[in-house]
């Protein structure tokens, strides 16, 4: 049995991962994993260059983002969330088409109109955009796990409840694969919460960076990010597993819950996007007398032209200049496009 990594972060999660794409697809590659997604903070930037080189390399691209989800309205600017928190983690897939479009329109309502610290969609847009798109709850800054780990258990149920039906049969709770403190406990938290809730659990290791001895540089990557000296005291500081590991460190993380591990190639399984390059121009139909664009380009600028410069004499003086200045342009878009 393999695995599937279905939340890892590249250098599009801005002074926060530190995977570049191509080394991150390879690494996949290396482990002889079907598919790999890619969900970084908030944004979209890498979709289209990851899902090219994955496809080049034999890997199905997922294409994901982990998204900031405001508390409440995403248009107020507060800190109402548990614990005095101005947002939450929710890891979003697109499963389809319609999941990726629905993903490039919550990506962009949350710089547009939930921008605070972070770009933030709410439950709101959520449920509007939620086609075609599969869900898991994230890392300790999820929302069901910060009532977890404030001992709202009534909380997380709500919280669980409402996106299993928004979401239905395509929500997830998460657990994580490293050595975080808490993260252990977290982990035992909600999986006796999904038994209780009869919902699916998927494992994950958040991957931040490629190999554990980048680390050091990763730290450094991320006291730029939040303007922080490496020897301060008080400053975000990453676990040293949170890199891109086998399918054998991830199962023996979960040694007795291959339920988890089996999952993540179920979600990859049911993934099925394919994105082409196209150019989409609009068309215009043309009057009855024409049949070809560019005939009818010469007609309106001819048109134009004896509207500026005037039909009758003495102003049909000037229309010779005029037409040799298109003859001239003509022959410079011809040079242009020969050379």
């Amino acid at each position: 049995m393999s695995f599937v990594h279905l939340h890892t972060h590249s250098e599009y999660s801005l002074l926060d991962g530190a995977n570049r794409i191509r080394d991150l697809v390879r690494r996949a590659q290396e482990f002889e994993m079907p598919a790999l997604a890619l969900t970084d903070h908030g944004c979209l930037y890498g979709a289209w260059t990851f899902q090219k080189v994955a496809r080049e390399e034999g890997i199905k691209p997922i294409i994901g983002m982990e998204a900031y989800v405001a508390p409440g309205n995403r248009k107020e600017r507060a800190r109402s969330g548990q614990g005095g928190k101005a947002h939450y983690h929710l890891v979003l897939l697109a499963r389809d088409l319609e999941g990726y479009r629905n993903l490039i329109k919550l990506s962009s309502i949350g710089y547009t109109e939930g921008f605070y610290y972070r770009p933030r969609i709410d439950r709101e847009v959520l449920a509007r955009h939620s086609g075609g798109l599969i869900v898991s709850s994230a890392c300790m800054a999820g929302e069901l796990a910060r009532h977890l780990n404030a001992g709202n258990e009534d909380g997380a149920r709500e919280v669980a409840d409402w996106y299993a039906n928004a979401f239905p049969d395509r929500y997830y709770l998460e657990v994580q694969a490293h050595g975080t403190p808490g993260q252990a406990q977290l982990n035992r938290r909600i999986l006796a919460l999904a038994d209780d809730m009869g919902l699916p659990v998927v494992a994950t290791n958040d991957a931040h960076f490629l190999h554990p001895d980048h680390h050091p540089a990763h730290d450094v990557h991320v006291c730029i990010g939040t303007a922080r000296n490496l020897d301060d005291e008080d400053r975000l500081r990453y676990d040293e597993g949170l890199y891109l590991k086998n399918h054998e460190e991830m199962a023996a993380a979960f040694p007795d819950r291959p339920d988890v591990i089996r999952n993540t190639l179920a979600i990859a399984d049911e993934v099925s996007l394919t994105l082409e390059k196209k150019y989409h121009l609009p068309g215009f139909p043309l009057p009855d007398r024409f049949t070809d664009d560019n005939a009818y380009l010469v007609h309106l600028a001819e048109a134009g032209a004896r509207k500026r410069y005037g039909s009758g004499s003495p102003a049909d003086a000037g229309r010779p200049r005029i037409r040799s200045r298109k003859q001239s342009a003509n022959a410079s878009t011809t040079n242009w496009r020969s050379s």
